[in-house]
């Protein structure tokens, strides 16, 4: 891709920056966030004027209600947005990022005309049923069951980690319809009402204190056939689908909030004097030098995306460092806050102790704990790179 830019780019920038400072002044507080209704409500909001100025989907085709941007395009509106402080995605992550991709490349023309606008208005909100108890990092072990009944498939099991569950309208969900031991080839991918008769959700305090996952206990749940994404058993090959988006392009926005964290810590440790200490320079520097690599894979990611419809393996590649490098750059935040480290709020509820910033650092560093384990631990993406990157022999069962 050439990374100049043209023209009509510079004037897609200019507009987007126009838009953005008349808009953001006008937006409400945001909510608590223990507030989900509020989250919710304040997410759609966002989301449907980004609707209505033509900016959302901005990297979904036009065939799927999106904008069709060019890949330069898509990564100006990641940086203008994240340079004023736009609201992110929120509730709207998994069905924007993860389940409308999907159905864009996998579903129906009448599953596309079914699902897809109420995502990028900020209607529907979509949560994750991947994880279960005993199948997180083995996935393929599923458990969860759903035998065929007429035009329904009548489904029985439990996951967890499943995101925004407590607000969702819709769950991509992954089911066994094969026999116990189908492993990979018995896997069907379905959307799943959360309205539904039978489903039970019970939320997950995080270490941060935040809700944003659950429980689901699922009982004679009655999904309809026509709700399967691709065909009965081949549930695997769609759900890498949905995960390359994840890996690929659903982290571009925390890279870019990570890179502003590492400014934001270079200037703090330039005026409480840990500068000085060659250590902090060196870990400051391999850090920028790591995360504008990623930010050069994520160009050429979004660029595949665009070109084929999936991020191609370079996803796998972007998750397994951004998330070793998230942790060192939160480990970093709390080497420099020193005692300040041990408060996780300000004075007052404010953002900081005096002029440290250790409400961001804290949360930062209490999110970061599970870069490595969330969308597939790096003991996993090590082994897809090796197996399917690199042809290295399988590991021995």
């Amino acid at each position: 891709m050439d990374l100049r830019y043209s023209d009509e780019e510079e004037q897609f920038r200019s507009e987007l920056r126009t838009w953005l400072s008349g808009v953001l002044p006008n937006l409400p507080p945001k909510p608590s966030s223990t507030d989900w209704p509020g989250r919710r409500a304040y997410d759609a909001q966002w989301q449907r004027l980004l609707f209505d100025a033509g900016y959302a989907g901005v990297d979904w085709p036009v065939e799927g209600g999106g904008r069709g941007a060019s890949p330069i395009e898509q990564l100006i509106f990641k940086e203008e947005c994240e340079r004023v402080g736009a609201p992110y995605v929120g509730t709207g992550f998994v069905g924007l990022l993860h389940a409308g991709p999907t159905i864009i490349a996998e579903g129906t023309q009448a599953q596309r005309e079914t699902y897809l606008a109420p995502i990028l208005r900020g209607d529907d909100v979509w949560c994750q049923g991947f994880s279960e108890p005993s199948s997180g990092s083995d996935l393929a072990s599923l458990r969860t069951k759903a035998v065929r009944d007429g035009d329904e498939y009548v489904i029985n099991g439990s996951k967890i980690w499943t995101s925004h569950a407590e607000v969702a309208d819709y769950c991509e969900l992954l089911v066994r319809t094969g026999p116990d031991d189908s492993r990979h080839k018995g896997i069907t991918w379905l959307i799943m009402p959360m309205k539904s008769p039978g489903i039970e959700i019970r939320p997950l305090k995080t270490i941060a204190g935040s809700t944003e996952f659950a429980e689901l206990f699922l009982d004679d749940v009655r999904v309809p056939v026509a709700n399967r994404v691709g065909d009965e058993n081949d549930g695997w090959r769609v759900t890498m689908v949905t995960l390359s988006f994840e890996r690929g392009t659903g982290f571009v926005g925390e890279l870019l909030e990570s890179m502003r964290i590492l400014r934001s810590l270079t200037e703090f440790a330039k005026r409480n004097g840990s500068w000085g200490d060659p250590s902090i320079r060196r870990r400051v520097g391999t850090l920028t030098a790591s995360f504008d690599a990623l930010w050069a894979l994520t160009k050429r990611n979004v660029s595949e995306a665009a070109r084929n419809g999936v991020p191609g393996v370079g996803g796998v590649v972007f998750k397994l460092s951004f998330s070793e490098q998230g942790q060192a750059l939160s480990e970093l935040a709390m080497d420099l806050l020193d005692r300040a480290g041990l408060s996780a709020s300000g004075l007052n509820g404010g953002d900081g102790l005096g002029d440290l910033p250790n409400a961001e650092y804290v949360d930062a560093w209490m999110k970061s704990i599970s870069l490595t384990i969330a969308a597939g631990t790096s003991q996993v993406q090590r082994n897809i790179v090796a197996e399917r990157v690199l042809g290295l022999p399988k590991e021995p069962k």
